[in-house]
């Protein structure tokens, strides 16, 4: 609570380190006073120790925010100062760059370097004559920082909330030669050290295993590199609940850890041996999570896996609740901004699910083949792990695979044979023959894996798509799933009715979004860089105006256009596609619209037209004075199809002329209500 509150309220730091000490001393002298005091007031200690936490939930989000660092680049940076850089990452390949993490070493401002803290995106532009860069490279250059934006668009990807719960917040575009390479390296020995043994792995992956998506899959599966993972793929995978598979988690540390406990097993009456094993085991899972990229549900099973080895070496076995709640504490206390973490989120959810209900579902059936009641104890893993992560699920995706139960019978089991052949392919990877053996099984295996989950993504109702929910119906869809798992569980009748009155709760303001829905009518300019993109929404229908690109990129599609979609819960419709005139004025709802995509002139009439929006799109020469002569506008808006200098240049004389004026690029999406 002391982590939401202090992201979303931002409480002074002053304020939060005095209540902190009044607490502490508080604690003392309530640990000192009368015993029958302790024992009548007992309910004030609890009070005390949660407002503690909560006050240390609110100090290490503030501290963990680097923009509150005294050397922050913004204390100290100027548009056009020199920065040196340091390359934290090797370079990512994109489509007309490769990009990397950077850290900011220094920046030098009058006459003198200042030492500061902050991380910046870098992307440099694909040249022949690009120097070698590599991670540990330092760079200087001069080119003015850009802040990292959200295209605005409704209900679209917070990335620069994503970033900034990374500590970066700034990018720049470098080409060849606007940047120097300094001929000194800046490296860390452990992250050089996981960085080679990554790269080494890549490049046994890359000579033994066959095609492209393969290799990706293989890639992604053992060590979590996803730059060759083929994006169709991925969603497949999406689409079929499996994607917890290609995105490294807890599953893979679990195999692992079981496979080195059957490794120690043999050697466990020899005392050196069970000396070691704690020591090779806790390393070996610390190794690959650091290898792996550290992501928070890897970091999670890491920690747990750890008390649980630690335990067992004392012969002390621990609660699974204590290990989840412990693990999730120091992973916050660590990095706070983890709690939005959809990993993260899910992670936990699905280790809590399975421990609460895994053994109740698998008790309702009791089967003496053991082949069968394998199969059985699986679904009842794949059942259980699926209730608390449902509304998390649908909340941030939208949408509820139907055929999970089937994908994950198969794909589990199958992509848990393959990390075990990747492990092998790895230590055998010196022996060519054997190694080009284990490839070709290991092509074969994902082959398989990867057909089965893209033919059933093609079953008729594979998907259940569209699904809308906020925050205020995901707490009483999991206020019904405990208060149902109460009453079932522990036979607690009230709690059937608790669980009623929370699936009426959810019904309703289900019910009111969808009134909400048949009842809109806007129109929303979207910002798709370059693109032409607008919807003409009436209820639960839209019309799209705009470039074809954007409806045949699925990538285009679903990144800028779809959450778009699914918030309003609308459907393509051509209802009013007649109304579309180049330059022409036409109405919608109580609005009348004109829309100007080509180069027009017009003479100056005797009284101006009367329009309530101007939409300039598709970068035509005019000017907005010889516009303004002939209609009379509230409002002008440019989409980003122009060009930035075309916008800038409609923009001053806009401001010449004491018009309103609204520039999707720079501020997001124009969303306008037609009623």
């Amino acid at each position: 609570m002391g982590i939401i509150v202090q992201q979303y309220y931002q409480l002074s730091i002053t304020v939060s380190l005095i209540v902190f000490g009044f607490l502490i001393i508080s604690y003392i002298l309530f640990q000192f006073s009368k015993k029958f005091i302790q024992f009548k007031l007992y309910w004030v200690n609890g009070i005390i120790i949660n407002l503690l936490l909560f006050s240390i939930g609110t100090m290490l989000t503030y501290y963990r925010d680097v923009s509150h660092s005294p050397n922050h680049i913004d204390n100290y940076y100027k548009s056009g100062d020199a920065i040196i850089a340091t390359l934290q990452e090797p370079l990512s390949e994109k489509e007309k760059s490769y990009k990397a993490l950077a850290s900011v070493e220094y920046v030098s401002a009058n006459d003198s370097l200042h030492p500061v803290k902050s991380s910046l995106l870098i992307y440099f532009k694909k040249d022949s004559s690009l120097p070698e860069l590599d991670y540990g490279t330092q760079i200087v250059f001069n080119k003015p920082l850009q802040q990292i934006r959200n295209s605005g668009n409704p209900s679209a990807f917070n990335y620069q909330q994503y970033c900034a719960f990374q500590g970066i917040y700034c990018q720049a575009f470098l080409k060849q030669r606007e940047f120097v390479v300094m001929p000194q390296k800046n490296e860390n020995i452990i992250k050089k050290f996981l960085l080679i043994a990554q790269q080494k792995t890549l490049n046994v992956f890359r000579k033994y295993i066959q095609g492209d998506e393969e290799k990706g899959f293989a890639e992604a599966l053992l060590i979590g590199y996803k730059d060759d993972l083929d994006k169709n793929l991925v969603q497949s995978y999406t689409n079929t609940g499996v994607v917890h598979i290609i995105a490294i988690s807890g599953m893979q540390l679990a195999l692992i850890y079981g496979f080195l406990i059957i490794l120690f097993k043999p050697f466990s009456k020899f005392r050196l041996a069970r000396l070691l094993k704690p020591i090779v085991i806790i390393s070996t899972l610390w190794l690959f999570s650091l290898m792996s990229g550290a992501s928070a549900s890897v970091l999670r099973a890491a920690v747990m896996l750890t008390c649980i080895v630690i335990g067992e070496s004392f012969s002390k076995k621990a609660s699974i609740y204590n290990n989840l709640a412990a693990s999730a504490f120091l992973l916050l206390c660590y990095n706070p901004f983890w709690l939005w973490d959809v990993g993260f989120q899910l992670s936990y959810s699905a280790v809590l699910s399975i421990v609460i209900f895994m053994k109740p579902i698998y008790n309702l059936i009791y089967i003496q083949n053991k082949i069968l009641d394998f199969i059985w104890q699986l679904t009842a893993v794949t059942l259980s792990a699926q209730i608390l992560t449902t509304p998390i699920s649908i909340f941030h995706f939208h949408q509820f695979p139907n055929y999970f139960l089937l994908t994950n019978l198969i794909a589990v089991p199958l992509s848990s044979i393959i990390l075990f052949g990747e492990l092998l392919l790895c230590a055998v990877s010196f022996i060519p023959f054997i190694a080009k053996f284990v490839g070709i099984v290991l092509y074969k295996l994902i082959w398989l894996l990867n057909s089965f989950i893209e033919h059933v993504e093609t079953m008729p109702q594979s998907l259940w798509n569209s699904l809308q929910i906020n925050i205020l119906q995901v707490i009483f869809l999991y206020a019904f799933l405990i208060s149902i798992s109460i009453w079932l569980m522990m036979k607690k009748k009230n709690y059937f009715q608790l669980s009623l009155i929370a699936l009426l709760c959810f019904v309703m303001i289900r019910s009111f979004s969808f009134w909400q829905s048949n009842h809109q009518q806007k129109m929303i300019v979207y910002n798709v860089p370059q693109h032409q993109a607008i919807d003409f929404v009436s209820g639960r229908d839209y019309v799209f105006r705009g470039d074809s690109i954007l409806q045949e990129d699925g990538f285009l599609r679903n990144f800028h256009l779809k959450p778009s979609h699914i918030m309003n819960r609308i459907s393509e419709s051509d209802s009013v596609e007649d109304l579309f005139q180049a330059n022409d004025i036409f109405p919608f709802g109580q609005k009348r619209i004109l829309m100007v995509d080509q180069n027009i002139s017009f003479d100056n009439p005797p009284t101006k037209t009367k329009v309530d929006i101007i939409i300039i799109t598709k970068n035509p020469s005019l000017k907005i004075a010889n516009l303004a002569n002939v209609f009379d506008c509230n409002q002008w808006v440019f989409d980003s199809s122009n060009s930035s200098w075309k916008t800038s240049k409609w923009k001053k004389e806009c401001e010449q002329l004491h018009l309103s004026c609204f520039d999707v690029v720079d501020k997001g999406a124009f969303v306008m209500n037609m009623d």
